[in-house]
């Protein structure tokens, strides 16, 4: 049985610095086929880094509708070969039955594209509406933004890998996953929260990246009210999160953000008045 690779890899290269090209290294992030299989039979396939892989199992298979709770995945099987990653998963509670009558395949490019699609009607699926209550203070989201690089160990090594974590505004603790693919990134976040009894409903999903469709499907899908991400939002991710209830948050840079949906959830703080 081959060895699971590192997630990053150092390699030798010619850097040009100063009008001076001279022999140097750089480490890189990792980036191999992973394969979803579940009963034997191979759901998808994504090319992604390989770390936090039991995360990325659960995560992915409640993104993608397959179960609701990670104890309906039952136990992980990591398989590497020289050809890639197998997460081999018997799903439990008879998900196994359901998930039989709608078999399918289909070979990912870096974690884009919807997995496993069957219709154009299917792309753009109902999602469960997130009509809670919860605020969040602007500044501290401000914060928690600006904790996230120094929170991604392998970006720190690489500066080449996106990032999604969780912010939870009442006790300020940030989990947070990476990968070369931010639509993977999330997947493991989403397995992260739920192997760790996390509900994403009480914060914030933070990402590195622009949102996409893909991403607010995936964050309603956990239950998360609020999506922010350092970039800009395609119009159907919009659409997508003004639809479903799900507050969007883009373009963060330093102190400054746009809020395009459901601006109620940030609120700003309010100074005691002094007489």
């Amino acid at each position: 049985m081959t060895e699971t690779p590192s997630a990053t890899l150092r390699v030798e290269c010619l850097a040009r610095r100063h009008d001076v090209t001279a022999r140097s290294s750089r480490v890189i992030p990792e980036e191999t086929p992973i394969a979803f299989t579940y009963g034997g039979s191979t759901h998808a396939v994504m090319m992604a880094t390989p770390a936090d892989l039991e995360d990325f199992a659960v995560g992915f298979a409640i993104t993608e509708g397959l179960i609701d709770a990670p104890d309906d995945a039952g136990d992980v099987e990591i398989l590497a070969s020289d050809a890639g990653i197998e997460l081999r998963t018997w799903l439990g509670g008879g998900r196994q039955d359901a998930y039989a009558a709608r078999k399918r395949s289909m070979a990912g490019p870096t974690g884009c594209g919807l997995c496993g699609i069957e219709s154009l009607e299917a792309a753009t699926r109902a999602l469960p509406a997130l009509d809670n209550a919860l605020t969040v203070q602007a500044e501290g989201l401000i914060a928690a933004m600006d904790r996230l690089p120094g929170a991604q160990t392998i970006n720190q090594e690489t500066r080449a890998v996106h990032a999604a974590a969780f912010w939870n505004p009442a006790s300020n603790a940030l989990v947070v996953r990476e990968d070369v693919g931010r639509h993977n990134a999330l997947d493991k976040l989403a397995g992260a929260l739920a192997r760790q009894g996390l509900a994403a409903s009480q914060g914030v999903v933070l990402m590195t990246s622009r949102v996409s469709v893909e991403l607010v499907q995936k964050a309603a899908r956990i239950g998360a009210p609020i999506i922010a991400a350092v970039s800009v939002p395609t119009a159907l991710a919009v659409r997508s999160a003004e639809k479903c209830g799900m507050t969007l948050v883009a373009v963060m840079r330093g102190r400054d953000f746009e809020i395009f949906t459901h601006p109620g959830r940030i609120v700003e703080q309010v100074s005691a008045h002094v007489a």
